[in-house]
């Protein structure tokens, strides 16, 4: 099997702009034929720094799946009502805004390339949920009505659950929880026939539960109601280090194999990539892949692009 591989957060530009070291480490994650495709992050526009560079930079071949959580939280720093599932209408109409600027970045990707290379956009359903600010599954329902009317010339709209608002617990997202998001789904997948699905992300849903029983539930909850599309595998601990005690920080998998890179603590082994993978009939998503950051963010591009290919050994070790 080939994977989806949340490239941006293990590369050089996390947090300037460094366009030499950026084209190695895309030149080398070509020469992985392990990777079926990139999830991409959108900040409002197509690339965060440079458009032309990045459409010259990819792998012609690459599938992508957008991922909107970079550009969500940017806007929530600045508008805390910010997200489809607002139950402040300026809140919600500001979300609709910013994905219809991801409908055109995708439409400028496909052009590029001359066909339908964007399989799906995740979406997030802010705002983080506090005593001022609050969502809905009525709300959600209704932008997600809106959403699906538009044309995303092949790419699917699919919910990435994020950690959600838990009373007493401090959240890293705190958005809504996975029984609203599939119930808004449902309806509106009924009224509309159409096909709007749910992603898990490993770490998130650690993180939710402070347990690795969270991914566990997450993903046989998603499978059972029949809207789970894809596994993203990111790490988290429940230890004070380098990545912080249940942060949203895509934490690598603990070492097995001895694969030479890893972190220390994390609660993301081989054995629970395994027992996620046996909640579902995983040869039936549409994807299935990683998303790692390195803490300390210091590394050359050939021990980043290491990082990327221990987990790759991992999923190996299982997935048939």
């Amino acid at each position: 099997m080939k994977y989806i591989i949340g490239a941006y957060a293990t590369a050089p530009s996390t947090e300037q702009w460094q366009q030499e070291l950026e084209t190695q480490y895309y030149q080398q994650l070509k020469s992985l034929n392990k990777i079926s495709g990139i999830e991409h992050p959108f900040v409002g526009r197509l690339h965060p720094y440079d458009d032309e560079w990045f459409l010259k930079s990819i792998d012609k071949n690459w599938q992508f799946i957008f991922t909107s959580i970079p550009g969500v939280m940017s806007s929530l720093a600045k508008n805390p009502h910010f997200g489809i599932a607002s139950t402040k209408e300026e809140g919600r109409l500001s979300a609709l805004s910013f994905y219809q600027l991801a409908q055109q970045a995708i439409l400028e990707l496909n052009n590029y390339l001359d066909r339908q290379a964007v399989s799906f956009i995740k979406i997030h359903t802010s705002p983080k949920i506090s005593p001022a600010t609050h969502s809905s599954i009525e709300a959600l329902q209704a932008s997600l009505e809106t959403m699906q009317s538009w044309d995303w010339d092949g790419a699917k709209l699919v919910i990435e659950h994020c950690d959600a608002h838990i009373a007493g617990q401090e959240a890293e997202k705190g958005f809504m929880l996975l029984e609203d998001e599939i119930t808004a789904i449902k309806h509106v997948n009924s009224k509309l026939n159409s096909d709007i699905g749910i992603s898990i992300n490993w770490g998130r849903s650690a993180i939710e539960t402070r347990s690795s029983a969270g991914p566990l539930q997450h993903i046989k909850q998603a499978y059972n109601s029949g809207l789970l599309k894809g596994i993203i595998f990111s790490g988290a601990s429940g230890l004070e280090g380098p990545y912080g005690q249940w942060k949203d920080t895509h934490m690598p998998p603990a070492q097995a194999f001895n694969i030479p890179s890893f972190a220390q603590g994390s609660c993301l082994t081989l054995e629970q990539i395994e027992l996620s993978l046996q909640q579902c009939h995983y040869n039936q998503l549409d994807f299935i892949g990683g998303k790692i950051s390195i803490s300390p963010n210091k590394a050359s591009v050939t021990e980043r692009v290491s990082y990327i290919k221990s987990l790759i050994t991992l999923l190996d070790k299982v997935v048939i």
